[in-house]
């Protein structure tokens, strides 16, 4: 599903974000990526739907090297890829329906798909009867599952999680990771980029480390260690 090999990203100044990663994510897997803050996990993540392109190396999506990729391709390739993030990006003035609605009107799915997909992937995120509610008018963890709707009315392959529970208390945290789980389990692979040493313990799952740019660990059914 996605592939990395021998990749390198370096930025203006001769700055290294990331050096010589490879890293192979079958489809179907739940990876949780670990590292301290300016370790490269958020490059990394933008290589996979080349919001960066790689100085060296190839990454793959489905088989496709996403640096090769001409910028009309670019949609479809991000359309395969859910985002959900730690700060929401929800739009303040819109309701929860409108803001799950609003993703895929940008990408042009006709009034009659956007009724009967809208509903529906609230009602798997638990937010049936919030339809009419604001942003404003939501708990942390309502707001984090909007965001988690909103990523996955596309049906995307890939679910990548950036941070989704920073702002978030553990209890809370944990009903959003296990609706992640949830996803995993219906066929989506799921990337999670987390600090969360108590969410990575109990998930004990694929766990790849990075640090200074390099992949330091990459273990199965593993704990949070760096």
């Amino acid at each position: 599903m996605i592939s990395f090999e021998k990749v390198y990203k370096i930025y203006p100044g001769n700055i290294t974000a990331l050096s010589d990663i490879n890293l192979h994510i079958k489809p179907d897997e739940f990876v949780c990526l670990i590292g301290p803050s300016g370790a490269g996990k958020s490059t990394l993540i933008k290589l996979i739907n080349r919001e960066e392109k790689a100085s060296e190396g190839k990454v793959l999506v489905a088989g496709k090297e996403v640096g090769k990729l001409k910028p009309s391709q670019l949609p479809f390739l991000r359309r395969r890829i859910g985002f959900v993030f730690q700060d929401f990006k929800l739009l303040p003035k819109k309701t929860v329906y409108e803001n799950v609605a609003f993703a895929m009107e940008v990408a042009g799915i006709s009034d009659e798909q956007i009724k009967k997909t809208v509903p529906f992937v609230l009602k798997m995120v638990g937010l049936s009867g919030k339809e009419d509610k604001f942003p404003n008018e939501l708990s942390g963890g309502e707001i984090q599952r909007v965001a988690l709707a909103r990523a996955l009315v596309h049906q995307p392959k890939i679910l990548i999680a950036d941070e989704p529970t920073g702002n978030l208390d553990i209890k809370t945290a944990w009903g959003v990771i296990e609706l992640l789980v949830k996803i995993n389990k219906f066929g989506t692979t799921v990337i999670l980029a987390t600090h969360n040493k108590e969410i990575v313990d109990r998930l004990r799952t694929r766990v790849v480390a990075i640090e200074k740019g390099k992949i330091i660990s990459d273990k199965k059914l593993a704990k949070y260690k760096i």
